[in-house]
């Protein structure tokens, strides 16, 4: 084979490697195409959603609807399913026909009581005694009932002591922890902070002001109110139990 000869062969061979390769690519390339040309369906927002809502209340309330559009058209991040976001918070807000994404959520534990609150629902800082706030038993996510003893008529000494508010949570800071105690106050008392409703913080505030008054604590299941009652010295002593 003489040289020439050879060398033809080699440009030949290389110009088929070629050929190879710019084959193998165009196909690829198109395959591409296609895939980012067919379409999928995502979640987007059915309404403008203010942030603080959660996943869940999103879920319940119908939130998400489904939408087909191209592939090349997923946005990073978004959701294949409404149980992605179940037990996330929304950060930023979303507006109707925006993509649902994951970059829009955090951890409901990471906002703290701004994610616990919503609609009428307030937090308020309780201190008192020990004693009162059950320091050492109460946790962050507790339930407890407020009982007060207030006086009858303000010239007077004569009592009465009942329920005044039933069901309060107990809620949690943003840097406390899931098991986070009552935490310490001024003078060693101890402080907790507690949720309730706009109308409910009234009647707390007032026997906070005006009432000798503890905390009791409610069963984590099985939890059940008895009928009303108003105890004074004279139901004490005529009932005796």
């Amino acid at each position: 084979m003489t040289y020439r000869i050879r060398n033809i062969l080699v440009a030949i061979g290389l110009a088929l490697v070629a050929m190879m390769l710019t084959l193998f690519y165009v196909t690829n390339y198109k395959r591409s195409v296609q895939k980012d040309a067919s379409n999928v369906q995502v979640y987007v927002a059915a309404r403008d959603v203010q942030a603080g809502t959660s996943g869940a209340d999103l879920v319940k309330q119908h939130g998400f609807k489904t939408e087909t559009i191209r592939r090349s058209d997923v946005v990073p991040g978004a959701i294949s399913s409404p149980d992605q976001v179940g037990s996330l918070v929304l950060t930023a807000p979303l507006y109707q026909g925006e993509q649902i994404t994951l970059r829009r959520f955090s951890d409901v534990a990471a906002q703290g009581i701004r994610a616990q609150l919503k609609g009428t629902m307030r937090a308020v800082q309780v201190t008192g005694d020990p004693d009162q706030l059950l320091a050492g038993t109460l946790q962050s996510g507790d339930h407890v009932d407020l009982v007060a003893n207030l006086r009858v008529q303000a010239n007077s000494t004569a009592s009465a002591t009942r329920i005044v508010l039933r069901d309060l949570t107990v809620l949690t800071g943003p840097t406390d922890s899931t098991l986070a105690k009552v935490s310490s106050g001024p003078a060693g008392n101890e402080s907790v902070i507690l949720a309730v409703t706009d109308t409910q913080v009234q009647r707390l505030f007032f026997v906070l002001k005006n009432a000798d008054w503890t905390l009791e604590l409610r069963p984590v299941v099985n939890t059940a109110d008895s009928s009303e009652r108003l105890e004074t010295l004279e139901t004490v002593l005529r009932e005796g139990r």
